[in-house]
């Protein structure tokens, strides 16, 4: 019984099918490399060297097709392959010029093609996420230079309102509370001189005596001489012993000889004017509270620390907390933002509020 054999190659079919195999692998291996080495390439390209990058890339794959030069222009009018960028919209974003050389197909389905469109995507990528980050950079300035001239016109809102405040108070102190004060003085030298002083005379003395107090007080609340005359510590001392009239137990610390510059000393006071206003209305009655007030010139650092130890946030009824005391935190932070500072209100473990002001220059260099 006769077995018939399976005709074998000849050795020179065998030898040029492995050539073949190489051959293939070989440039398979250089279509690799040269995807790998352009996607690496541009993934890294910035703003400063994007041209620079696409023109290396460019040439490098006029090279590997077999053309003489390649460049790549953001002119969508020549003749080229055009670049897309990726996403829905399927922009145009420029042209891979190669002159020289047949233009491969990408339209096929053959390796060489496949390669190119890749290579396509990955210039088309490159000039889009560059363009996008140009695009983000200059909004974020735009934002940056908004946000600048918001801090202006706050600033020079506040420093509006503190001279009208300063007008006010001195037209008062020179006008108004002298006027009273002699009405004061006219009133109770007449009931304590005559004969025929009357209990209505005792009455009215009482009445300009207190409305003499009231302006006082208004005066100081619509600019303390204090803060003018001996600064900031000095202000706020002054408002913690109010304070402590009160029956508060105040601890305020304030080491060394501090001198604030007038624009920085101004807003710190009015936020501890604020937080210790909402001290007395929302902490519940009488309880402990520290001031520390700290400054380094040299260093830029400016620093007011108020905590309380009352009942904290919860202490305060909802429509109260709604209308007063959250329209407060709003000027404080408002006061910080013209000076370029933070401020952070919470609630102490321990019970309490903490309310810290502080203006750190190093920290915006």
């Amino acid at each position: 019984m006769s077995r018939e054999s399976a005709p074998l190659d000849s050795p020179t079919d065998t030898v040029a099918s492995l050539r073949d195999l190489y051959r293939a692998s070989e440039a398979r291996a250089a279509r690799l490399r040269l995807l790998i080495e352009a996607g690496r390439d541009l993934a890294a390209a910035k703003r400063d060297n994007l041209d620079e990058v696409l023109s290396q890339s460019a040439r490098r794959a006029a090279h590997f097709y077999g053309f003489h030069s390649g460049v790549v222009t953001d002119a969508t009018d020549v003749d080229g392959i055009a670049l897309i960028a990726p996403g829905p919209e399927a922009r145009r974003v420029g042209t891979l010029v190669l002159e020289g050389g047949a233009l491969p197909s990408i339209s096929g389905d053959d390796e060489d093609g496949e390669a190119f469109r890749l290579l396509a995507q990955l210039f088309a990528a490159a000039i889009e996420r560059v363009a996008r980050e140009e695009e983000r950079e200059r909004l974020l300035g735009e934002l940056k230079e908004r946000e600048r001239r918001l801090e202006l016109v706050v600033e020079r809102l506040f420093s509006a309102q503190e001279d009208e405040r300063r007008r006010v108070s001195g037209e008062l102190h020179d006008g108004v509370a002298q006027t009273a004060g002699a009405l004061f003085r006219r009133l109770e030298s007449r009931s304590a001189s005559s004969n025929s002083a009357t209990t209505d005379d005792a009455e009215l003395a009482q009445i300009a005596q207190g409305l003499v107090r009231e302006l006082r007080r208004v005066i100081a609340g619509l600019r303390p001489t204090a803060l003018d005359d001996l600064g900031l510590a000095a202000a706020l001392s002054g408002l913690a012993d109010a304070l402590r009239a009160d029956g508060y137990e105040v601890d305020f610390n304030a080491p060394g000889q501090q001198v604030w510059p007038p624009v920085l000393a101004t807003a710190f006071f009015r936020v501890g004017q604020e937080a210790l206003a909402n001290i007395a209305k929302h902490a519940g009655g009488p309880c402990r509270v520290e001031i520390d007030l700290s400054s380094d010139a040299e260093a830029g650092a400016w620093r007011l620390r108020v905590r309380d130890f009352g009942k904290g946030f919860g202490a305060a009824p909802p429509q109260d907390a709604q209308s007063g005391e959250h329209v407060g935190i709003e000027v404080m932070q408002e006061r910080m933002m013209a000076i370029r500072g933070v401020l952070d209100v919470s609630e102490h473990a321990g019970g309490g509020v903490v309310v810290t002001a502080a203006v750190n220059e190093a920290a915006q260099s």
